[in-house]
């Protein structure tokens, strides 16, 4: 799908104040950002930022940063922002790979993927954010008890990442092929904009969380 560019979108993005525009410069002090020293948990590929504000509303007691590498998509999202502020949640617009630039070892809780590109083609496999030069970038900054939660509604996707995940050391310590009929993992599940819209069409979700 082609993503439609929004009109100075990138100047707004980089004037924002909820925006980070040196993360580096923050790495290992995050909490000073914050001003506490509550976990912080970060969201790639954040889109318009439906399921992170939900998070950061419903538990102000933790940190979250949303990262979104396109302006676009992130202009929408601190759009919403302006209208209601959150103390707990700041934005950034990177891109993933260079985690381990902006956070410090052991320096994030818990790490979502949400709905992320599949890039279904097989040459294009090691983009995929469940792949694992990805998987060493989160190792790098993850506590040792951190976690990553996974959803997707694409299967292929899903399978890959399952196998790609074991296969690099990590433990899967729940899956779940039919997210919203099953009432463990579902409990407290806050939909994303795409979780939405492929459910609304019969798409079975699928989830995992997964620590190092």
């Amino acid at each position: 799908m082609r993503l439609r560019r929004i009109k100075g979108a990138d100047e707004a993005v980089e004037k924002n104040p909820f925006c980070i525009s040196n993360p580096s410069d923050l790495k290992g002090n995050w909490n000073m950002l914050f001003e506490n020293k509550n976990p912080i948990r970060i969201e790639i590929g954040m889109g318009k930022g439906q399921f992170i504000m939900a998070l950061a509303r419903q538990n102000p007691d933790i940190n979250y940063i949303g990262i979104e590498r396109y302006t676009s998509v992130l202009f929408r999202a601190l759009q919403k922002m302006e209208e209601n502020p959150l103390h707990n949640l700041r934005f950034l617009c990177e891109d993933a790979i260079r985690l381990p630039e902006f956070f410090a070892p052991q320096e994030i809780d818990r790490i979502y993927l949400n709905f992320s590109d599949p890039w279904p083609k097989d040459r294009h496999a090691k983009r995929r954010l469940t792949s694992k030069p990805f998987l060493q970038c989160y190792q790098q900054i993850l506590s040792p008890s951190g976690q990553i939660e996974f959803k997707t509604d694409n299967r292929n996707l899903f399978d890959f990442s399952l196998e790609e995940i074991q296969n690099a050391g990590w433990t899967i310590h729940a899956h779940t092929f039919h997210l919203h009929d099953d009432p463990l993992m579902n409990e407290g599940n806050i939909l994303t904009e795409y979780e939405e819209k492929f459910s609304s069409l019969g798409n079975p979700i699928f989830k995992l969380i997964a620590s190092r």
